[in-house]
């Protein structure tokens, strides 16, 4: 197993949901919520960032407000972690 399956498995993750991820908008392993979180997700990892106002209003009507900051702190510092790792040629241990 490599260290992508191991983190996903320790996130409750399947191996299923993992390989739909590439499709997750068409995908029916994951939720409306969920679907939105990773629109998002990929939105704020862009170049420069572009968050439509109406998925950021989708989720801001579903999460609290504390959610919202936890979430796009959590997007942006892994975006700055790889980009900052990237540079460096940092590559993740295990792989």
């Amino acid at each position: 197993m490599d260290l992508t399956d191991r983190l996903a498995r320790e996130a409750g993750i399947s191996k299923e949901e993992l390989a739909d991820l590439g499709d997750y908008p068409r995908s029916d392993r994951f939720t409306d919520l969920e679907k939105d979180v990773l629109a998002y997700a990929d939105a704020m990892t862009q170049t420069p960032a572009q968050v439509p106002d109406d998925l950021f209003g989708r989720l801001a009507e579903r999460l609290s407000p504390d959610q919202m900051v936890e979430l796009t702190a959590a997007i942006a510092l892994e975006n700055f972690s790889a980009r900052f790792n990237r540079a460096f040629g940092v590559e993740p241990e295990g792989e």
